[in-house]
């Protein structure tokens, strides 16, 4: 059922950005009296879901959602339509208008996607605000999520962030941007009382990206019960909303291929371990699936035993609550003039970290971070949150911009580039030449969907 409302969220909103941006194309189009033949939500070869036709556009619905597009006569597409340029230029054609109109239909579509991520984060911050947890706030500490980050010199669970290269992040989600993105190396934290300061390997950004885990920190929070699953391994087991689980008595086994010698049986057997947050918690529970293992909690005060035995999966069936009820957020409100620029600096920020953050693919283990619409649908949330929604669509709206306006055959950019050059030179390439970028380019591109997705299927395994 997750799945299902991920994929819901990604369709919706990927249906309102391909159709606002074929908007972006199809309305300086009619205004410049050039015949638009299609407009398609989704791609149809061989067959549409729905279609109709007003005036002299096909309006319809494809069942290949990788896209969309509008088919503009007289222009060299996705369409090769090489039978109609073949004819004389007609008036109402797109090759028989003049550079510059050519040039503000070729742009719409990106300038309406551009238009659209501003104007949500805009909308979201004046609606919603912004919420956030200061560093200072996670007064429990951090949990280093990825384990190239977490060892011997380096990050530990619990560590108190203080700066990074010098400054201090106003948030966890700042801190990492300022390792990966910004090359920052030099971290300072609070460990046990005292300071430390923490180098980084200069290839740590290689590292990281080979672990395949985007994700660095994040606060740790108290493992205080919110929800049970009705008839699950938690309620079985006495557990009850608001219990606080503080730590797990679970069996540690010698490995038989190992001789006693090296791992003695006074090392193995039953083992407390004291985990008073949720992630050092959730760890242990997962790693004594098939196992019977006592769980240490306080229930109103009191501490107690509760006994579990757990199945191959290695869940209780319990949900926490959300960090934001064990430590202090914060909540910014903006009134719609606040909000505009708060919006207009949102979205440039969103773009430019984004542009720096190319680089990264351009290494054998950032290659393999490119995902595909798997990995873009799971950046949806689970249970359906506008803001988070509307959020995503305004991430992806600048995104999809951006991306379009690279000057590849088949892309808008690649279009401009061409009209850019015929308004430079007086005269348009030649259209065997046109045709055949446009062929280069829409291989390119299926190459690249191929190969983001492929990622996405090879991360499952």
């Amino acid at each position: 059922m997750d799945y299902l409302v991920q994929a819901g969220q990604f369709l919706l909103s990927l249906s309102i950005l391909i159709v606002l941006h074929e908007f972006g194309h199809f309305i300086p189009a009619r205004l410049f009296k050039t015949r638009v033949e299609k407009f398609y939500l989704f791609f149809n070869p061989w067959f549409s879901l729905f279609k109709f036709k007003k005036g002299e556009t096909e309006w319809g619905l494809g069942w290949l959602p990788l896209g969309g597009y509008v088919k503009i006569a007289g222009m060299i597409d996705e369409s090769m339509d090489k039978e109609q340029l073949s004819k004389p230029a007609e008036p109402w054609e797109f090759r028989s208008k003049p550079a510059w109109q050519r040039l503000i239909i070729m742009l719409g579509g990106v300038t309406v996607n551009f238009i659209l991520g501003y104007f949500i984060y805009i909308m979201v911050l004046f609606v919603w605000g912004r919420e956030f947890l200061p560093t200072e706030n996670a007064s429990y500490g951090m949990y280093v999520r990825n384990e190239v980050l977490h060892g011997e010199g380096l990050l530990q669970h619990g560590d108190i962030l203080v700066g990074v290269d010098g400054k201090q992040p106003r948030t966890y989600q700042d801190a990492g941007k300022m390792i990966l993105i910004d090359g920052a190396r030099q971290i300072e934290v609070i460990r046990n009382g005292s300071t430390h300061l923490v180098t980084l390997p200069e290839n740590i950004v290689d590292q990281l990206l080979e672990s395949g885990k985007s994700s660095l920190f994040e606060p740790l929070f108290p493992f205080v019960i919110e929800k049970i699953t009705s008839g699950g391994i938690g309620e079985q087991a006495g557990l009850k909303m608001n219990d606080s689980l503080v730590g797990i008595t679970r069996d540690f086994k010698r490995p038989v291929f190992f001789p006693e010698s090296v791992f003695p049986d006074s090392l193995f057997g039953l083992k407390r371990i004291d985990a008073p947050y949720f992630q050092t918690l959730a760890y242990q529970i997962q790693r004594s699936a098939n196992q019977e293992i006592t769980l240490h909690i306080y229930r109103d005060g009191v501490p107690m035993d509760v006994n579990a035995k757990l199945d191959e999966k290695g869940l209780l069936g319990i949900q926490p609550y959300r960090a934001d009820r064990s430590l202090v957020f914060q909540t910014e409100t903006f009134s719609f003039l606040e909000s505009i620029p708060e919006g207009i600096k949102t979205g440039t920020e969103t773009l430019s970290n984004y542009v720096k953050s190319l680089a990264l693919l351009f290494s054998p283990a950032g290659a393999k971070q490119l995902g595909g619409f798997g990995s873009i649908g799971g950046m949806f949330p689970k249970e359906w949150d506008w803001q988070q929604f509307w959020l995503l669509t305004a991430f992806i709206s600048i995104i999809l911009a951006f991306m379009n306006l690279l000057p590849i055959p088949a892309l808008d950019g690649g279009h401009v580039l061409f009209l850019l050059y015929e308004m430079v030179r007086g005269k348009a390439p030649n259209q065997r030449f046109l045709e055949i970028a446009q062929t280069v380019g829409m291989l390119l591109l299926l190459g690249l969907i191929l190969y983001a997705n492929l990622n996405d299927v090879l991360k499952l395994f």
